[in-house]
């Protein structure tokens, strides 16, 4: 399945990255198979954004090597931030912010998946090139914004530059009630 177009989308301004760090928190829920549904607290802990010039670097990455290009950059950074779902917590080395018409658009990447979460359970078998994990998140400048979480994906460019992800699950992770704390 096709997710997230323009995860990395290159017409938007990017936000200022922030000096301090901030915590983002949300509600991930999933619908499966047979109607079974899950929820978890999600806790996101930015350190500091990633800056244009990383994003390019990415950008290169995926060109060259694909998703397997974009996790040995990865593997090659220092973490930046974390992302916490119910107990489980994975370092995030790639956060962006860009700002939006409501708030800012924030994409986090982890250089290993989040999880394995298939046909609605849990620790599912891995899959062979599903080496990533994703969060987009909108922050709304008032209220609650939303988002998605995708705990192990492989990224690609489409004929426009967009980065879009194809999920090792069917299953959609939605984030709801995301707010900055």
């Amino acid at each position: 399945m096709i997710g997230l177009v323009g995860v990395f989308c290159l017409g938007l301004a990017p936000f200022p990255a922030a000096a301090a760090s901030e915590t983002i928190t949300a509600t991930a829920r999933v619908k499966g198979r047979g109607g079974v549904e899950a929820s978890a607290p999600v806790t996101i802990t930015i350190n500091r954004f990633s800056t244009d010039k990383e994003r390019d670097a990415i950008l290169a990455a995926l060109k060259d090597g694909g998703t397997a290009g974009v996790r040995k950059l990865l593997n090659t950074r220092d973490q930046i931030g974390s992302v916490q779902v119910g107990g489980v917590s994975t370092a995030l080395k790639y956060i962006y912010a860009r700002t939006t018409g409501g708030g800012r658009l924030i994409t986090a990447v982890t250089e290993k998946p989040i999880a394995f979460v298939g046909g609605g359970v849990p620790g599912a078998p891995e899959r062979a090139g599903f080496d990533l994990g994703l969060v987009m998140v909108e922050v709304m400048s008032s209220g609650a914004g939303h988002g998605e979480l995708v705990p192990a994906a492989k990224v690609k460019a489409n004929a426009d530059g967009a980065i879009v992800t194809d999920d090792y699950s069917a299953d959609v992770v939605q984030l709801s009630d995301v707010v900055k704390k």
